[in-house]
């Protein structure tokens, strides 16, 4: 089947312009980086669990059975966003500078999860810090699911990226 230099998602309207990740034959690729200029570039994401107010004060009291919930989970998402690219198939293997994940609860029943990541590089880190703070609430999850089982994560959100041609973007 030939399509004689036709691209059906070439030129698809997006917020930033057309798809980049489909090749001239409509199939997947990773985007050439190679000619992009490399400057500082900075994401935070957030996500949340939400629980009953006995699981939050188990997690902030020390008393969960696998051990001490956030220091594990901040760990989990440092790991997540180092290893990004072996979990989104067109994510680039990027040169962390920094992760930092901080913890913030309502005093009820809701953690908050934020992540910030930051390179020098030639590529966004969006998908690291959504990628950590998935990992972090994941983890979270695993860590007291003896507790409860029916613990909801999310949303979890881009909340800002700076840095690159696209410029900057903060959620409103």
């Amino acid at each position: 089947m030939s399509h004689e230099g036709h691209n059906e998602y070439e030129g698809l309207p997006t917020a930033s312009g057309p798809l980049t990740h489909f090749n001239e034959q409509g199939r997947a690729r990773m985007v050439d980086i190679s000619g992009k200029e490399e400057t500082v570039r900075v994401a935070v994401a957030t996500s949340q669990v939400t629980m009953q107010p006995s699981t939050l004060q188990a997690i902030r009291s020390g008393e969960v059975g696998k051990g001490d919930v956030l220091a594990v989970a901040q760990v989990a998402g440092i790991q997540a966003a180092k290893r990004t690219s072996d979990w989104i198939p067109m994510c680039h293997p990027l040169p962390l500078t920094g992760v930092n994940i901080t913890f913030q609860d309502n005093g009820k029943d809701e953690l908050y999860i934020e992540v910030k990541v930051k390179t020098e590089g030639k590529t966004g880190v969006e998908m690291e810090a959504l990628t950590a703070a998935s990992a972090v609430a994941l983890t979270i999850y695993d860590m007291c699911k003896a507790l409860q089982k029916d613990m909801v994560i999310g949303p979890t959100l881009l909340q800002s990226k700076s840095g690159g041609k696209s410029g900057d973007f903060t959620r409103g």
